[in-house]
């Protein structure tokens, strides 16, 4: 067993999670107690039929301790809380737990024993033995549980459950279960930048040059004067030269808009934490976290959208508080496998700009995956796939086929990565910092080059 700190929780730990007395009676006689009562009745008894002032006396220490013992019962049970730290964290960051146990009652307990339970991606300090402390009559104690979150999502510290002893160990109450306490842990955000240009640019104001005439920094030509004009925009040298007026007109700076698409059909790979190998869930959240940082920064809009089951969307916006919004969104990303044909019109339920860059996330494992690539490239819109499958990832071997359907499978796979690309849907392999822009930038050129009628 481990001894406990007896240092007063900060108050900075977040709202702890409290235990709720159970019903009934609350408190109840132990083996020590029934022991002792047996051994006392078994003496007297032998004292009187036998006629032996000795067992009687005998008996005495055992009936006068448990008496005194029990004169005073506790009337409360003890009160367990979970503290978690509320602040900002992130895959491998520190986590500050802890468990709170208080004594609301006049009488002090003999012993109280505590145990919780927490995420298998939270690795707290000997969490994973029992703690064993006195608590002083209307007195606490605290038990720091420091530790590191080794993966995103909502992990849970709890539930936690205390026994206490009282009486001199005559007395134990029932055992007080209090609920699991959330942390949020947000994915770490891979580095990434992207540097070439938007495909389409449809905002009112932003970073990225737009083809529509406007107030921006970007010089489109020079045309004759016509009213609405303003007069710091007259080209002077021209106008002196043609003797018209002459203004310069720019290209406007316009904001973007950015979907991602989370394939969540499937989950492929087992995850490691934050130091260990990643699945293909790990390096969707991950990959949307930073390119939706990416892009929130420059200012451009940012929305959400899941492949799967529930379809779970997050409507566009831009700032700080959608990037927020973002990550508390991503932590509830799942795999949501489906055994029906009734996702094949998942997109046709949200509404896609036609301005719109639609960043895919997916591992191409499921064959809905590269129809809804080649529907929405057909459509017009502006498509990037990118393939989040893990290198390593294989499927458990069971047999001695097992390796050489896992080549016949990478060979198929390759032949629909191929086929996509045939298509005009460009797929790259998600690298962090850079993966972005070979094809952002073919994907620009595609969307400037003259359409034909």
């Amino acid at each position: 067993m481990t001894e406990a700190s007896l240092s007063r929780p900060a108050e900075s730990a977040g709202a702890g999670v409290a235990a709720e007395p159970p019903a009934g009676p609350v408190w109840l006689p132990t083996r020590a107690l029934g022991r002792t009562v047996l051994l006392t009745g078994l003496l007297l008894l032998l004292g009187v039929a036998l006629g032996r002032v000795d067992l009687v006396l005998l008996a005495s220490p055992f009936a006068i301790g448990a008496a005194i013992n029990l004169h005073r019962r506790p009337r409360a049970v003890p009160e367990v809380t979970i503290t978690a730290d509320e602040q900002h964290l992130v895959e491998g960051g520190q986590v500050d737990a802890g468990l709170t146990v208080a004594n609301p009652d006049a009488l002090g307990y003999d012993l109280v024993v505590v145990r919780t339970r927490t995420s298998p991606w939270l690795r707290l300090r000997h969490a994973d033995r029992p703690f064993a402390i006195t608590v002083p009559s209307d007195g606490w104690a605290a038990i720091d549980l420091p530790g590191e979150a080794l993966r995103w999502g909502r992990q849970d510290v709890g539930p936690a459950a205390a026994r206490a002893a009282a009486c001199g160990g005559l007395l134990a109450c029932r055992p007080i279960v209090t609920p699991a306490r959330g942390v949020r842990v947000y994915p770490v955000t891979e580095p990434f930048n992207a540097t070439e240009a938007m495909p389409a640019a449809a905002g009112l104001v932003g970073a990225h040059r737009s083809r529509r005439p406007g107030e921006g920094g970007e010089l489109a030509g020079v045309r004759q004067f016509a009213p609405g004009d303003r007069l710091r925009r007259i080209d002077w040298r021209v106008s002196l030269r043609t003797r018209d007026l002459h203004v310069a007109y720019t290209l406007s700076d316009r904001d973007a808009e950015v979907l991602l698409l989370l394939d969540v059909l499937g989950e492929v790979g087992l995850p490691g934490g934050v130091r260990g190998s990643s699945s293909v869930l790990d390096t969707t959240v991950r990959a949307a976290a930073a390119i939706s940082e990416h892009y929130l920064h420059r200012g451009d809009r940012v929305s959400l959208l899941e492949y799967g089951a529930t379809a779970r969307r997050l409507r566009p916006a831009s700032g700080r508080r959608q990037y927020l919004t973002v990550l508390e969104w991503l932590l509830d990303v799942r795999p949501a496998p489906a055994d029906t044909d009734q996702y094949d019109n998942v997109l046709a339920a949200h509404h896609v700009s036609s301005s719109a860059l639609v960043v895919v996330l997916t591992p191409l494992v499921d064959p809905r995956a590269a129809d809804m690539l080649a529907q929405l490239t057909q459509s017009g819109r502006y498509t990037v796939a990118v393939d989040t499958l893990p290198k390593d990832a294989a499927p458990p071997v069971r047999n001695q086929w097992t390796p050489a359907a896992t080549r016949l499978w990478r060979m198929e796979r390759e032949n629909v990565l191929g086929r996509l690309r045939e298509h005009g849907v460009p797929v790259v392999t998600w690298a962090g910092a850079g993966s972005l822009d070979l094809v952002l930038r073919d994907v620009a050129r595609m969307a400037s080059a003259p359409r034909g009628r």
